[in-house]
């Protein structure tokens, strides 16, 4: 037998050998990757043909949101189906922070693990590195990675529970969860999975690997997206090699949008409004993809309201796995949206700061609270301060027409269902303490 007749022999009895398999599942989380990054959005600045592949051979959502504009909410949200601020999740972890995501979520690898699945992390987990808060004590079988932002304090790499090195470097990173993830596949080939790849980049500070310096047309930051498709393509390659990409739903989108403070290192909304660390749709609204071959039909554009925390149930209804009853489930069923059988039950969202509500989506609308304004620092861009504010998403997506005094009574009509949803969640937990600071009186005296 030849070679090549071996290889295609090896594939079929691979893929018939899945068929009737749990899918497997592949989700690609991105850090502060804004809406104008990616070639199958608006970037033209920056190639990006493996997540473009994606794209064209499945789905490329045009509405979809992160429940949260920064790091640690939106991963929880992501992870659990719910509104961050249930879990008083309201900003970042630090690596001084003494608490973490609560024991007591129920998390994706949760539920499918009691359907058989291996669950493995690889990346920046950012949910409490304490022990009771890493990913081994949320469901997952393994972990590798960086457990919160590469810009903090002691950077290190861990894998399961303990620190495996404390040099990491970080030109190298995404090459090095590259082959992690690829790891996991390998061994878990011949079983169903989860695998969650949680990218560092493109949070600052930038880095990219030799190879792809000088590769975009957009500086460091381009290269450092080239990297992260490059990253896809050898994760769409280990799937296909194994002969279980037919069988793998896999999803490519960003924890939030990009960190426009950080200027030229802090990438694009494209024509959205403020980004990272805003409730503005710049700052929420997220480029997402997703492919599973023949389940989700090629080509398919969404245009309808989505989240982040529709994963949870639609990953639950697609694997078979049960959700607890009693339990709230903020995210919905999109498994119709992606097979193109049906539609998203409703396509609204509020827009929350921490626990301050700032805003609601209902279809085309959107409204926002009075904000105060903010001046600007090193961390956050200057915003300035409006009144109550309404736009029509659909003709003005970049939320630059403010139609309150045209249409005063569909405002009020927005604000009274915003403000419903918003009692609907009833008693919030107050938010997790994450950070202190240090008594230094000492040096002034000095």
């Amino acid at each position: 037998m030849t070679k090549n007749k071996f290889t295609f022999l090896f594939l079929l009895i691979q893929c018939f050998y899945s068929f009737g398999q749990k899918p497997n599942i592949v989700y690609i989380f991105a850090d502060d990757l804004g809406y104008g990054d990616l070639s199958c959005y608006v970037a033209k600045d920056i190639n990006t043909p493996n997540i473009d592949q994606i794209a064209k051979q499945g789905i490329k959502f045009t509405e979809f949101y992160s429940a949260s504009s920064v790091c640690s909410p939106s991963r929880a949200a992501l992870l659990t189906g719910r509104y961050p601020q249930r879990m008083g999740i309201n900003t970042v972890f630090f690596p001084e922070s003494f608490t973490g995501i609560p024991d007591t979520e129920i998390t994706i690898p949760e539920i499918l693990k009691e359907k058989g699945y291996a669950t493995g992390i690889v990346g920046k987990w950012h949910l409490g590195h304490h022990y009771q808060y890493l990913p081994l004590q949320q469901g997952f079988d393994e972990y590798f990675g960086i457990p919160y932002s590469n810009d903090m304090e002691s950077v290190v790499y861990m894998r399961g529970n303990e620190v495996e090195s404390y040099k990491v470097k970080q030109q190298y990173i995404t090459k090095t969860y590259t082959k992690e993830a690829q790891k996991f596949i390998t061994k878990n080939k011949d079983n169903s999975f989860f695998l969650y790849i949680a990218h560092s980049m493109p949070h600052v500070p930038l880095y990219a690997s030799e190879e792809f310096i000088g590769t975009s047309k957009r500086g460091l930051y381009g290269d450092v997206v080239q990297e992260l498709d490059w990253s896809v393509g050898q994760i769409l390659k280990s799937l296909r090699e194994h002969g279980i990409l037919e069988n793998t739903l896999i999803v490519f989108s960003s924890d939030n949008g990009p960190w426009l403070a950080m200027k030229e290192d802090g990438g694009s909304a494209g024509d959205l409004r403020e980004g990272k660390t805003f409730t503005f749709d710049g700052g929420m609204k997220v480029p997402t993809v997703a492919m599973w071959k023949n389940r989700i039909p090629q080509g398919i554009i969404n245009n309808e309201v989505a989240s982040q925390m529709d994963w949870f149930p639609t990953i639950a209804n697609i694997t078979g796995s049960s959700i607890p009853k009693g339990l709230v489930i903020d995210g919905l069923d999109i498994s119709k949206v992606l097979t193109d059988k049906g539609n998203r039950k409703n396509s609204d969202l509020l827009f929350l700061d921490g626990k301050q509500l700032q805003g609601y989506r209902s279809g085309q609308w959107k409204v926002k609270l009075p904000y105060k304004g903010f001046r600007g620092n090193k961390w956050k861009q200057l915003v300035k301060a409006h009144d109550t504010l309404l736009f029509n998403l659909n003709t003005d997506p970049g939320e630059k027409n403010n139609l309150f005094e045209k249409y005063p009574e569909k405002a009020k009509e927005i604000l009274k269902e915003m403000i419903e949803k918003y009692q609907d969640m009833g008693k919030l937990p107050p938010s997790l303490i994450t950070k202190a600071q240090a008594d230094q009186s000492h040096f002034k005296k000095q």
